[in-house]
């Protein structure tokens, strides 16, 4: 799959769902990997949900660095740096944010979370699908739960199924949207945290689904057969 062909795709997704915003594409660089040439690194430091929210609404392509990753959870998912204490022992969920009932279940839940290894992303990429000068690991598409129906027909369309996924309402963006995607090669659906619906301008009508880029080609196939006309 070329580049050329992945920018069809994306405009061909956001023709058929009528989407307002650009599909996300994401790529993982990998520690001693280097980042492609001609893509601008990212002007000031943000949270990887609203460095992906500024993508599908401007257009804009660059790459990150840890430096840039104002979220160091997400970032630590991601396999940016580590971890940070906190949020891995569950202390931030419950102390800071108040969310669980005790520590224990905060952390239970964190361990939970997917995550890549510690120190094993150097870099990530970010572009609109429909123009993007990569080949990206996974695909973001943040829309209303009428077009992530869609997107689950069109997927069913070609050999039928189902998507299982699961998730937290934590860390919603990065673990659940990217990292689960990335590691087990299956679309994801989730629906947002706390963070990424803070900080962003993500709607409350709006959810998120992970693609891999190896499953879009029949994704969006099975959009050209299934979307109203």
């Amino acid at each position: 799959m070329d580049v050329k062909e992945i920018n069809s795709y994306g405009q061909e997704m956001i023709e058929c769902l009528k989407l307002k915003t650009s599909p996300v594409a994401v790529k993982l660089i990998p520690t001693g990997g280097e980042i492609p040439d001609g893509i601008k690194k990212v002007d000031e430091a943000m949270r990887h949900c609203q460095l992906v929210d500024r993508v599908r609404r401007t257009g804009e392509e660059f790459y990150t660095l840890g430096e840039d990753q104002m979220c160091k959870g997400g970032a630590g998912a991601m396999g940016i740096g580590e971890m940070p204490a906190k949020v891995a022992s569950g202390e931030f969920y419950y102390k800071g944010l108040k969310q669980f009932s005790t520590q224990s279940a905060a952390r239970r839940t964190i361990e939970m979370v997917p995550k890549l290894p510690p120190n094993s992303t150097e870099a990530i990429l970010y572009a609109p699908l429909e123009k993007t000068s990569f080949t990206p690991d996974v695909v973001v598409v943040i829309c209303n739960p009428r077009q992530i129906m869609l997107l689950t027909q069109a997927f069913m369309y070609k050999a039928g199924g189902r998507i299982e996924t699961s998730f937290a309402g934590k860390q919603s963006l990065c673990s659940d949207g990217v990292v689960k995607t990335y590691k087990e090669g299956k679309i994801g659906v989730t629906v947002g945290c706390s963070g990424s619906r803070n900080y962003t301008k993500i709607t409350d009508e709006e959810m998120i689904m992970g693609i891999p880029v190896e499953l879009l080609a029949d994704v969006v196939a099975g959009l050209k057969e299934i979307c109203p006309k």
